[in-house]
């Protein structure tokens, strides 16, 4: 069995003291869920995009990172675009330099 991090040992000691409880979701909370759900899962259709290497190894660290298939981080990171609803967050992952970034730096 692995060692607890400071994270997992301040959850567990909060559990064990009463300080974390179960919550029942409201029906708007279910009402979200339901349509979260019915949007991910209506996929009819196949699409073909080329990437670069970096880029999708990017992706791969930012999805295993995340916890989900790089599949469907892309497919988030696209319906969350098109809603609206696309908010980024910085990466925990150090950012790859890019051409632009070396030649600021050369120059």
């Amino acid at each position: 069995m692995k060692k607890m991090d400071k994270f997992e040992k301040d959850l567990l000691q909060a559990y064990e003291s009463g300080e974390l409880f179960s919550t029942k979701p409201t029906k708007e909370d279910k009402e979200n869920f339901k349509a979260a759900a019915q949007a991910t899962s209506l996929k009819d259709r196949r699409v073909n995009i080329r990437l670069s290497s970096p880029d999708l190894r990017d992706i791969q660290a930012r999805a295993l990172e995340e916890g989900v298939p790089y599949q469907t981080l892309i497919a988030s990171v696209l319906h969350k675009y098109v809603s609206g609803r696309f908010v980024e967050r910085p990466s925990r992952l150090t950012k790859r330099s890019t051409r632009t970034d070396r030649k600021r730096s050369a120059g």
